[in-house]
C-alpha cells in the first residue's frame, strides 16, 4: 500500500521531491536545504504550488514570509529568492533572474561548488528582509 503525498508530512514530501530525479540533481538540492536549514535554524519548510505540471509541488523556506523557493530544472537546480534584488551579493553568485526588479535566483549546475559561506548571508539577508518587514506592520 503506497501512501499518497496528502500523507506524508512537508519533511517527507521535501524527500521525495529530493529523491525524485535520481541524479546529482537530488544530491545538490539535499545539500542546499541543509545549508538552508543550519543557516536558519527558525526557517519553516513548506511545499507550495502542486499543479498538473509539478504534482509533487516546489520545496519553500520560509521565515516571516518566503526566504527562498527551490527548484529542479533539466540541467540545473535553482534557488529562487523574491526578495533578491534588495540582497547584497558581494559574492556574485546570483546567476538568473537578474533583470528583475525584485527576485534574483542562483542556478547550481552539476559541477557547481557551493560556497556554503556566500549562501548562508545570502539566506540570512533574506530572513533579515522578511523580519524587518513583518515587525514594521
Amino acid at each position: 500500500m503506497s501512501t499518497s503525498v496528502k500523507d506524508k508530512s512537508i519533511p517527507q514530501q521535501i524527500d521525495a521531491i529530493i529523491k525524485r530525479p535520481g541524479d546529482w540533481r537530488g544530491k545538490k538540492l539535499a545539500k542546499l536545504r541543509a545549508l538552508i536549514k543550519k543557516s536558519d535554524p527558525a526557517v519553516v519548510e513548506e511545499v507550495k504550488w502542486k499543479m498538473p505540471s509539478k504534482p509533487m509541488g516546489v520545496p519553500v523556506w520560509s521565515h516571516d514570509g518566503i526566504v527562498c523557493i527551490a527548484d529542479i530544472l533539466k540541467n540545473a537546480v535553482r534557488l529562487t529568492f523574491p526578495k533578491g534584488a534588495l540582497i547584497k551579493d558581494t559574492k556574485k553568485l546570483f546567476n538568473t533572474r537578474l533583470d528583475s526588479k525584485t527576485v534574483r535566483a542562483i542556478d547550481f549546475y552539476e559541477d557547481s561548488d557551493v560556497d556554503e559561506a556566500a549562501i548562508k548571508v545570502i539566506v540570512l539577508e533574506a530572513v533579515k528582509l522578511n523580519t524587518l518587514k513583518s515587525h514594521k506592520q
